[in-house]
């Protein structure tokens, strides 16, 4: 008999990515500026980062930050003050961001839809929140966050 793993399989239900990965469209790294209230965000993460720091002037220093991974750094400093209601808001705000972009590229929007009923999983085995951690316990917000947006985007379909 065959003792049971501690971490579970990959399955065929599931579709597993980075999200920091560039090539990865769906990804937040991905380079696919869009508008959003009223400016241009190079990236997903771009907005993501900067509204930590709602009407700041290091908010557009965020959003002219020449790389995602730049506006990564930037976004985690520990000597700005975020915004007290971000832990309530910032799913909201990457699903504004997620949604926007595929809103704006067709070929964005046919790549997650395309993903059928399969359940996405940012694959990050650091990350709890956003994704799945080492031993895919994590929240997989991320991942909730696409298939939410996939689910609004076949809605009218």
């Amino acid at each position: 008999m065959m003792a049971k793993s501690l971490f579970p399989g990959n399955d065929d239900h599931s579709v597993y990515f980075s999200r920091n990965d560039i090539t990865e469209v769906l990804g937040t790294f991905s380079p696919h500026p869009f508008m959003l209230e009223n400016k241009e965000w190079l990236t997903v993460e771009h907005y993501f980062q900067a509204m930590k720091f709602e009407g700041s002037d290091y908010q557009e220093k965020i959003r002219l930050a020449p790389t995602p991974e730049k506006a990564r750094k930037l976004g985690r400093t520990r000597f700005k003050k975020i915004r007290k209601d971000w832990s309530t808001v910032k799913a909201v705000v990457m699903t504004r961001a997620v949604y926007t972009k595929c809103r704006t590229y067709s070929v964005i929007s046919e790549t997650l839809i395309n993903t059928g009923s399969k359940r996405l999983v940012e694959n990050s085995q650091y990350d709890y929140f956003w994704g799945c951690g080492r031993d895919r316990r994590g929240e997989n917000m991320y991942g909730q966050v696409l298939m939410n947006v996939r689910d609004k985007l076949t809605e009218g379909m």
